[in-house]
């Protein structure tokens, strides 16, 4: 298939053409980056050495309708942009925020430009696999919203669904290349800081509303995102008041039984942890869970790749179900050193 990627000299973009190149069934078309159009793409992506002779292009809607497949990997209000221009028969995964949420008022409140619209929400793992492989066009998910959704999705039926606190911390390729102070090396390294709490997280409504399709009662999450001074990575702590007693056994029960299809979620033994580095390059997802009897409060660990699951990964799984193909076409269970 004719396949080709918008906004690819960002992180996710250059994720999207280091999978891309090893698929084996999309084969890489069409490379644009607007204003980086005409530069070497190992320039920006050094890793791509099997991409050294070759440049970016400008956005072209008509090289656009010559795909097959298109990923856009662009900041938020722009794919909404592009779309109206380009032919249904084109299939695309916007891995931008523009169409994930079908409530326009919350969409005005948290991104604060006009909606767009929704698509079907490309969570493969709680989402129906007939709403994505019958669409062809899926908003992929946020890096935050897959994690913390996975955590929480298992035990929506044992705790207080209005009761669920989140600590999550992201590495810095998840806020995207723009140059900003607090981005340079001597500013993030050897420092941790939250940003955007208090409920302002532009994922926050996202994730109620991923889960409030799941959920008998209204999902409310408290949400404190976290820089961390790694290149990528995203380690979540989501807790949650139970509804009623239940056994550590129960709990885990529900993770094993909820993932036993699943070809990327992992839920691990006892005494292990999620880590990001065992997830850097992948497509997978550790999880880990614990019963707190003190405070009555169930206690998850999630670990994703914010680039991975987090972004190209989870779109090219989505791209495989789109395009009749197995979920894990192209995506390796190993992940990078």
């Amino acid at each position: 298939m004719k396949t080709g990627v918008v906004g690819a000299s960002g992180y996710a973009g250059g994720e999207l053409l280091r999978i891309l190149s090893k698929h084996p069934k999309f084969e890489i078309s069409y490379i644009a980056a607007g204003s980086n159009a005409g530069e070497l793409i190992s320039d920006f992506h050094p890793l791509l050495q099997g991409f050294n002779t070759k440049r970016f292009e400008d956005t072209s809607i008509e090289k656009i309708n010559q795909c097959d497949l298109i990923f856009i990997a662009l900041p938020h209000g722009e794919s909404a942009k592009l779309v109206g221009q380009i032919e249904q028969s084109v299939k695309i995964v916007d891995l931008g925020a523009d169409f994930r949420l079908s409530d326009a008022q919350q969409w005005h409140r948290y991104y604060g430009i006009s909606h767009a619209g929704s698509w079907p929400y490309g969570l493969p793992e709680l989402v129906d696999h007939s709403e994505i492989s019958n669409a062809n066009r899926v908003a992929n998910p946020g890096c935050y919203a897959t994690a913390i959704s996975l955590a929480i999705a298992p035990v929506l039926n044992l705790i207080d669904p209005t009761d669920i606190s989140v600590v999550a911390s992201s590495g810095t390729t998840g806020a995207g290349r723009n140059a900003k102070v607090n981005m340079v090396g001597s500013e993030f390294r050897n420092n941790l800081t939250s940003y955007k709490f208090g409920g302002v997280h532009q994922h926050t409504p996202e994730i109620e509303q991923m889960l409030n399709h799941r959920s008998s009662k209204q999902v409310k999450i408290s949400f404190t995102p976290v820089l961390a001074p790694i290149p990528r990575g995203i380690l979540a702590t989501v807790s949650a008041k139970i509804n009623t007693p239940f056994k550590t056994a129960t709990l885990r029960e529900s993770f094993v039984d909820f993932y036993k299809n699943s070809v990327f979620v992992k839920f691990l033994d006892e005494g292990q942890m999620p880590q990001t580095l065992s997830v850097l390059g992948s497509n997978n997802v550790e999880i880990q869970a614990a019963l707190d009897e003190h405070v009555g409060r169930v206690v998850v660990s999630v670990a994703i790749d914010n680039l991975g699951k987090g972004a190209a990964g989870q779109a090219i799984q989505n791209a495989n179900l789109m395009t009749g193909q197995s979920e894990s076409a192209g995506l390796a269970n190993l992940g990078l050193k």
